[in-house]
């Protein structure tokens, strides 16, 4: 193992598939042998953040808690593995500084895509000014410019993005090789040359 103190950062759109995608990627570590803990930003918001609203200001508390979660974590020798919708470039770049071991994963998919997923309708009430603060609706969200993991969501299956994120943790030197996982040496190559485009290799 090459020491399980970095984070994993999902952010995307709701509905992008973050959550599902990041449970595959931790249970696919823990099989692995690595100790890896989920912190899910919405459930967090619920049971522990629920005086914080969906301000700017209210967004940027949530990140520095979730944050200081994932360094204590790192400290402590696991991988925190995070979901949030995360809106703000600027934010996650003040993360990514904070954390230092820090791998952003971005699930990326149409609009039309993410409504179709929908079926509690937010997005509908969104565009009928019902709720307020739907990223990608009525609110803003800034697409990662470049992140180490893009994921379009829309066109691969969870399990083959997943295989993805676990790979370039191993590119990275994150964690050793997984026996258990499969990705051809094309994709492998395809990861590779994005992990030099970004400086990493």
């Amino acid at each position: 193992m090459k020491g399980d103190n970095f984070t994993v950062w999902f952010t995307g759109l709701p509905r992008s598939g973050k959550s599902t995608v990041a449970r595959l990627v931790l249970d696919g570590l823990r099989e692995g042998g690595h100790r890896a803990e989920l912190l899910n930003s919405a459930r967090i918001r619920r049971e522990i953040n629920r005086s914080l609203g969906f301000s700017r200001e209210d967004i940027k508390e949530n990140m520095a808690r979730l944050s200081y979660e994932c360094r204590m974590l790192n400290r402590n020798g696991l991988i925190a593995v995070v979901t949030s919708v995360s809106p703000y470039r600027d934010l996650r770049d003040e993360v990514r500084r904070e954390i230092g071991r820090f791998v952003e994963v971005y699930c990326r998919a149409p609009l039309e895509v993410l409504i179709k997923r929908d079926k509690r309708g937010l997005f509908e009430r969104a565009q009928k000014g019902e709720v307020q603060f739907v990223a990608g609706v009525n609110a803003p969200y800034e697409e990662p410019i470049k992140p180490e993991v893009l994921l379009d969501t829309d066109r691969e299956p969870a399990e083959a993005c997943a295989a993805k994120v676990i790979k370039t943790l191993e590119l990275l030197g994150y964690i050793e090789p997984m026996e258990q996982a499969t990705y051809t040496q094309e994709e492998t190559e395809i990861i590779k040359q994005r992990l030099s485009d970004l400086g990493y290799l």
